[in-house]
């Protein structure tokens, strides 16, 4: 069972996401903007939320920010629109998933246990001897999930670090688009590509000068490669 916090303006989608977690097994608490969203997650613990982005006296984008500062909390955000810089922006801020309405309550629900899977993960592989990874200027502490370039920490959001430990973990392997969303969103993830092509862009963006490593296969997918 997961403790979900719920935040949107518009009652009827709160009640709808709340119907269907409660069948799951999972307790809800709901808020009707950003600002009640922060206070509930200074004064409480969550498993994951699920925000919207447009809200009167807070928007989500600026709830994460401010979310972000105290809390790695798993975010799913919730969007009217699907544009590009909507994702982007909410993947910077270190959102796990990006659901545009009209979503499937049940679809939500499974993005949801996703999500909840790789944390648990995470949280197992940190228990283990810290493993060290160097290649040129790349440095990635790969048990604590800290990666450095040229000698400064790299800050990711937490599906990049997923997505460039798991290349990591399978260097010099080709890795098809279809592997990658499975393994790094779980297989019960509904996205599609463009998801996997923004956070490849992220990522790059992030490494700067050592992205090089991270090598498009055309009409495949992606490899790290050590041999660049």
């Amino acid at each position: 069972m997961y403790k979900i916090l719920v935040v949107d303006d518009e009652e009827m989608i709160r009640k709808i996401v709340s119907k269907y977690a409660v069948f799951e097994g999972h307790s809800v608490t709901e808020a009707a903007d950003g600002m009640e969203a922060i206070e509930l997650c200074r004064n409480g613990s969550f498993d994951i939320m699920i925000i919207d982005i447009m809200m009167p006296e807070l928007d989500g984008f600026s709830a994460c920010r401010e979310i972000r500062k105290f809390s790695d909390v798993p975010i799913i955000m919730l969007s009217a629109r699907g544009e590009e810089y909507d994702k982007i922006n909410g993947f910077e801020l270190g959102v796990d998933d990006y659901v545009v309405k009209p979503f499937s309550p049940k679809e939500l629900m499974l993005r949801i246990e996703a999500i909840m899977k790789r944390s648990r993960g995470r949280a197992s592989e940190n228990k283990e001897e810290n493993e060290i990874f160097t290649l040129g200027a790349l440095k990635a502490d790969v048990t604590a999930r800290i990666v450095y370039v040229n000698g400064e920490r790299v800050e990711m959001s937490p599906k990049e670090y997923d997505l460039f430990f798991y290349m990591l973990k399978n260097k010099n392997i080709a890795l098809t688009r279809e592997k990658l969303i499975c393994e790094v969103w779980g297989y019960d993830y509904y996205g599609d590509d463009r998801t996997l092509d923004t956070h490849i862009k992220l990522l790059r963006r992030s490494l700067g000068e050592c992205s090089k490593y991270i090598v498009t296969l055309r009409g495949v997918g992606y490899r790290f490669d050590t041999n660049v």
